[in-house]
């Protein structure tokens, strides 16, 4: 993953992967943020293609490692 990525992440794809950390489907996601489903899988294959990450549990590992996420 390339050190700028956390400037490439655009805010919506951050409150996603916020709440996929927290466990949360994308249908819950659409819900909470009055968005469809479709717009939340987009989002969150742009993350995974951002983060160079191969899944959500990748995903999310490198959010933190790299500070994109916190504790």
């Amino acid at each position: 993953m390339s050190k700028d990525i956390k400037s490439q992440i655009t805010t919506r794809e951050l409150e996603i992967l916020d709440l996929l950390s927290r466990g949360l489907s994308s249908s819950k996601i659409a819900e909470i943020l009055f968005i469809s489903r479709n717009t939340v899988d987009f989002h969150r294959r742009q993350l995974l293609r951002k983060t160079e990450s191969k899944n959500i549990a990748e995903l999310i590992g490198n959010a933190y490692r790299q500070g994109i996420l916190s504790k």
